[in-house]
């Protein structure tokens, strides 16, 4: 059986190259929206986290109708700490469109997302996207694709992949990068022309493989995926297996059965091969898991994700203002969330550790955590993080560490402070090229080279500075690098800041925190330039004497504090550190907050070393 009347794609790139933005265009003109129906920008980011920092996180399904065929479109993150999100959700579809900037050109997320797609044999549409910026180069970003797709391997077929050009906030199309578009109808007519439809047997035993996980506050847990042999019915009675760790089927019983239309979900009854469907009713239900009727028990295989690169170590807060703000601080709690999180992000890894109250949590990198704190920060959590460790290998007899392929683009006037530091930081230059005034460089730098580098970066070039990384595979360990080349002011008293404290606090370094905040001793409250920690005291409070008064204090000029974020405050803490998250606050500490017993640690270690 083929479905001519369904499609299933995926839209994939690199991060900021406009995939959430043509999505917004394929369903305005694919019938979702009235006419003078009111529409928000990048409506697929409908997660808090992903309209604030303006990138997608989830992947989502959609779809639209286009002379009477059903597209489902997957809207994919960009970003490379989010591209097992990507990888999951490539075996629901039967061919890609792969997003690249006019401008830009092929990026490192790019090739990684193009090679999961080339190794399932996806057809792929290649869509140059922004063709109306002024520094638009179409004709070279072709090129630079073909030669993307040779070095990737990709089959004749998968060379001959037709390309469109078009504008996504325009929401216009052609087939030529001469002629102006007026509507997505050419990207529409390709999908149809080229990507396969979907087929399967409709008479025979049911497969459905899962491929990603919602929750409903009505009916618990829902699984997301495709069928791909038989159908599937509500009120069926199925087994839910798993290919890879061979455990017993659980017999269970389909309750709901939905599919994508639009921005919402249609009930209904019974579902064919190649429907993308949601269904509730397998409660204990996992990514990776099939769903088989009950007389032929055949579970599919799941793709390989990738491992994480970076591990950190959740725990417990144990500083003096634990409890005071957060809703869920037990070990408990904690470990629940955890675990829970595992069940919709197959790229995250999390371990118990030796000590009950904290556990290790791995993931591709640095904003892959940050955003999963900062989601259970606003769900009321409170727990302390450690510095970000890169998970090491050992491959044939010898230690090896993540690298990332690190591509820049700089000011020429700020090339030569950049490659300085990269080179310090065991960076390995591999190719350097110009676009205009522009300098772009692409090295290969070990992960744990890259940590706390990123603010450095930008100050560097005054913000003028693009950095993007991709995970690029193992390669031997490079031996040690120097730390943070800068110390921290610690308070040394318990008690809340005054102005007179901080005045001259501030001229140890910069501080990071304001007027009348409550500090307790060992909280970090600024960063001293120089190598070491000073123990300083900003509670201190201006004797008063017959000649002075406390108005005095009002005339003392403060330097504004620097608020810290949370990827910040990941970049700069060093080993003996941890950030303490609660729902209203991030606050930086020593590990050993007693002054006293922090020296003799310090000078114990010392003598070890």
């Amino acid at each position: 059986m083929i479905r001519n009347d369904l499609r299933n794609i995926a839209i994939i790139a690199h991060v900021d190259h406009g995939k959430t933005t043509l999505v917004d265009q394929m369903l305005k003109q694919g019938g979702v929206y009235r006419e003078n129906q009111a529409t928000e920008e990048r409506v697929m980011d409908s997660n808090a986290l992903e309209r604030e920092r303006g990138i997608t996180i989830l992947a989502k399904n959609t779809a639209v109708h286009y002379k009477d065929v059903k597209i489902n479109i997957i809207d994919t993150p960009g970003h490379a700490d989010f591209s097992g999100e990507v990888e999951r959700i490539l075996k629901m579809v039967n061919g890609v469109l792969l997003l690249v900037d006019a401008a830009e050109g092929p990026m490192p997320q790019t090739r990684f997302v193009l090679q999961k797609a080339l190794e399932l044999n996806h057809r792929v549409i290649v869509v140059v996207n922004k063709i109306d910026k002024p520094d638009a180069r179409i004709e070279e970003v072709e090129e630079e694709v073909l030669e993307l797709l040779l070095d990737l391997n990709a089959t004749d077929e998968q060379l001959d992949s037709p390309m469109i050009f078009c504008s996504g906030r325009a929401g216009t199309a052609s087939l030529s990068p001469y002629e102006a578009g007026q509507d997505l109808k050419p990207l529409f007519d390709t999908i149809l022309d080229y990507i396969p439809a979907p087929s399967g047997d409709e008479n025979g035993e049911l497969q459905l493989l899962v491929s990603s996980i919602d929750y409903n506050d009505y009916v618990g847990r829902m699984g997301i995926g495709r069928i791909d042999r038989g159908q599937i019915r509500q009120n069926q009675d199925v087994l839910v297996c798993n290919y890879h760790t061979q455990a017993e089927p659980l017999k269970t019983r389909i309750v709901s059965l939905q599919q994508f239309d639009g921005l919402g979900r249609r009930t209904v009854e019974s579902a064919l091969p190649g429907d993308i469907i949601c269904f509730s009713g397998a409660e204990s239900i996992t990514i990776g898991d099939t769903i088989t009727s009950v007389t032929c028990p055949e579970p599919l295989p799941f793709v390989k994700i990738s491992e994480p690169t970076i591990e950190m170590t959740f725990s417990v807060n144990d500083s003096p203002f634990a409890g005071r703000e957060g809703k869920y601080v037990t070990s408990r709690q904690l470990r629940d969330r955890l675990y829970r999180e595992l069940l919709k992000d197959v790229s995250l890894r999390v371990e118990d550790s030796d000590t009950t109250d904290s556990f290790k949590v791995a993931g591709r990198g640095e904003m892959h955590l940050s955003i999963l704190v900062e989601t259970m920060r606003r769900e009321g959590y409170e727990m302390s993080l450690s510095t970000p460790r890169v998970l090491y290998r050992t491959i044939d007899g010898v230690k090896c560490e993540p690298f990332e392929t690190v591509m820049i683009d700089v000011p020429e006037s700020s090339m030569g402070t950049v490659m300085e530091k990269l080179g310090s930081r065991k960076g390995e230059l591999i190719q350097m090229g110009t676009r205009g005034s522009r300098m772009e460089l692409q090295y290969l730098i070990p992960s744990r080279c890259l940590f706390g580098y990123r603010s450095e970066f930008l100050t560097a070039t005054r913000g003028e500075g693009i950095m993007n990384t991709v995970f690029e595979g193992y390669h031997p360990y490079k031996g040690d690098i120097p730390s943070r080349m800068t110390g921290s002011l610690v308070a040394s008293e318990h008690g809340e800041t005054t102005s007179y404290g901080l005045f001259n606090s501030q001229e140890r370094g910069q501080l990071f925190v304001g007027v009348q905040t409550e500090v307790y001793e060992g909280m970090i409250v600024g960063e001293n330039p120089k190598f070491g920690d000073i123990e300083i005291n900003p509670c201190k409070t201006k004797q008063l004497t017959a000649i002075r008064s406390k108005g005095a204090d009002e005339k003392l000029i403060l330097t504004p504090p620097r608020i810290m974020s949370l990827e910040e405050a990941i970049e700069f803490i060093a080993d003996d550190e941890l950030i303490e998250v609660t729902p209203k606050s991030i606050r930086l500490r020593k590990t050993i907050l007693d002054t006293a017993t922090r020296k003799k640690a310090q000078a114990k270690r010392k003598l070890s070393n």
